[in-house]
């Protein structure tokens, strides 16, 4: 069984696959305890599914595209399975990680978005960086920027693990904290290979709206 804190159909906010329909399944629980966390209702609240009762809710949805998202969904092991099984059933999966927990174990059609934590959050010495010799072209890391230490600091890790050629690579701003034009001018003058995004759900609809 799996603890679900909710199943919903929206639009991706992040990601290269922003702005395309998307089923959601969010998984209770987290190891960490970001500053910045716009997702803490999913530490805890949550109710039991079997994979068989997940799957036969996202049927409802006319859609391909699945997200397994949390909270830290590899808190719970069974959502390697549930991944296998959407893959199986010919899904295109995509997991949101924070990149603190083993990702080797996840099945290489999924599409892993892994966050590598920034001095800001207070959880960068949480970050699992042999996960990187895990990564595969379909991946996708990402930084959340809250501050100049922050993007220096994602620069020089780029550099140190060869980041740019091991997948893309997800730059965005901490939500109210650093203004997006600012990193945005970053990104430009030092010609980073580097795809910005803003969080768009949270500019379609209420910031703290849950289920979009």
């Amino acid at each position: 069984m799996l603890k679900v804190n909710e199943i919903y159909y929206s639009v991706q906010g992040e990601s290269s696959k922003a702005g395309l329909p998307c089923i959601f399944i969010r998984l209770t629980y987290c190891n960490l305890r970001c500053t910045y966390c716009d997702t803490e209702y999913a530490f805890y609240e949550g109710k039991d599914y079997s994979i068989e009762e997940i799957i036969s809710e996202i049927k409802k949805y006319n859609c391909n595209l699945v997200e397994v998202t949390g909270g830290e969904p590899l808190v719970q092991t069974e959502s390697v399975q549930l991944m296998k099984q959407l893959c199986d059933d010919g899904y295109e999966v995509m997991i949101e990680t924070g990149g603190s927990l083993p990702i080797e174990q996840i099945d290489k059609r999924v599409s892993v978005i892994m966050d590598l934590k920034c001095p800001s959050s207070k959880m960068m010495k949480k970050n699992r960086y042999e996960n990187i010799k895990h990564l595969k072209t379909i991946d996708e890391v990402k930084f959340v920027i809250g501050s100049q230490e922050d993007y220096e600091w994602s620069k020089n890790i780029i550099k140190e693990y060869e980041l740019n050629k091991k997948c893309q690579l997800l730059f965005s701003v901490v939500f109210n904290s650093l203004e997006p034009v600012t990193l945005v001018n970053w990104i430009l003058e030092d010609d980073l290979p580097v795809r910005f995004q803003l969080q768009m759900h949270k500019i379609i609809w209420d910031p703290t709206k849950k289920g979009v």
